[in-house]
């Protein structure tokens, strides 16, 4: 049985991760997700360090990304997924607010695989993410040194 790829949701707005988990699961997606609330926390998760110790994340099919984050930003983030060999292969999407020209051009320097603004009608929203998720979790074919995991 294929054990199906996770998604990890980065983003601080609690209404933001609700309606994110919502529109993938209105999609039906099967893959878990996994929500952190800032750049630390999303480091930890993807090096496996303080309360992720533990935790054996597995195979991740997207991260959906926000810039805007407390502690480390979202920029500081995607730099330290890219430049580290076991990481650099999981796709990116930044989900953000921010039209910021240097942001979008910051991001793809950086490696990021999509850059999304989060739409503001809700049902445009729900729409955007759920496309989000098919496309990255069932129908993106990803190279296959992505699927080592992350401690290979």
């Amino acid at each position: 049985m294929v054990k199906l790829k996770r998604i990890l949701l980065v983003e601080d707005n609690a209404n933001d991760a609700e309606l994110t988990l919502e529109a993938l699961a209105e999609h039906n997606l099967a893959n878990g997700v996994d929500v952190v609330r800032d750049g630390a926390e999303a480091l930890d998760y993807l090096y496996q360090r303080g309360k992720y110790s533990e935790y054996e994340p597995g195979n991740l099919a997207v991260i959906l990304l926000d810039l805007k984050l407390p502690k480390v930003d979202g920029l500081e983030v995607l730099s330290a997924i890219k430049a580290d060999e076991k990481l650099r292969f999981i796709p990116v999407v930044v989900l953000t607010s921010s039209r910021e020209e240097r942001d979008v051009v910051e991001s793809y320097r950086l490696g990021v695989n999509a850059y999304v603004v989060k739409p503001v009608n809700f049902s445009e929203f729900i729409t955007a993410v759920k496309e989000i998720g098919a496309f990255w979790a069932i129908v993106n074919e990803p190279p296959p040194m992505s699927s080592r995991g992350l401690n290979k």
